[in-house]
Order: structure tokens, then sequence, then C-alpha cells
């Protein structure tokens, strides 16, 4: 058996598995997922903010757990941000935007100019994002095929 003499056309089980020969199917099943993942990790995401809200408000006081749930929102609105930019990754840019930082450091210096506000609750707040890609990692790993 000589090797020159096989062909090397691509049968249709190596053309998908070449990189960049993605179908439209495929990109439309993975914008699915994407939607899917990202409406989990939002309903995750109110869920324990309302239990931490109230948490907070029973064991501190009703101007703290307001403090908290102002940086809960702000992270809200930094994972929707950075859920539209990694929408528009393969699109429209090449890397992802910094300036959703901005929200967030424009909340803390507001924290720090007005005396209602405390910065701890706030940021505290602004990470239950975080704690949700946690809680939402553990149930990945332990129940693989809840989605």
């Amino acid at each position: 058996m000589n090797l020159s003499d096989e062909s090397t056309t691509p049968t249709p089980a190596t053309e998908e598995s070449q990189p960049g020969s993605t179908t439209t199917q495929d990109k439309t099943s993975s914008m699915q997922e994407f939607y899917q993942l990202f409406q989990g990790l939002l309903s995750i995401t109110l869920g324990l903010t309302g239990f931490i809200f109230i948490s907070v408000w029973i064991f501190y006081s009703l101007n703290t757990a307001l403090n908290y749930l102002l940086g809960a929102v702000t992270g809200m609105v930094y994972l929707k941000m950075l859920a539209r930019d990694v929408e528009r990754l393969g699109q429209e840019k090449r890397q992802l935007s910094k300036s959703r930082f901005a929200l967030f450091i424009g909340v803390i210096v507001v924290a720090t100019q007005l005396r209602q506000l405390q910065i701890l609750p706030i940021f505290l707040g602004f990470l239950t994002y975080k704690a949700t890609l946690l809680v939402y990692t553990i149930q990945s790993a332990f129940i693989p095929n809840s989605k």
C-alpha cells in the first residue's frame, strides 16, 4: 500500500472537525446554550440576592440591607454588560471591553461621597455574581446534566 496513491479529499467527518468550518446550525445551538446559561446565572443571582437581602435585613438593619441591594443590582447590571460583550465577541469584537468596571468604580465613588451609603455592603453585594458562578460551578460538577 503506497501512501502517495491515496486521495486526500476530506470526508464529511473530517470536514466537521476542521476549525473554522462550523455551520450556521452549530452557531445557533451555541448561542442558545449561551442564552440558557445566562438566564440560569441571572436566576441564581436573583435568588441569592433575595435570600441575602432578607438575611442582612433580619440580622443587621434595613439600611445595611439596602446598601447590599445597591451593590447586588450593580453586580447584575455588570453581569448583563459582560454577557452582551461575550455575545458580540465573535461577531463584532476581538476582545472584551473593560468599560464595565466604570460602573463599579462609579458606585464605589458615590458610596465614598455620601454618608448614607456604606462601602463594604455595596462591595459584597457586587460580589454576589461571583457567588453565583461558584454555585453554578458546584452544581455543574455534582449534577452534570442539570442545565
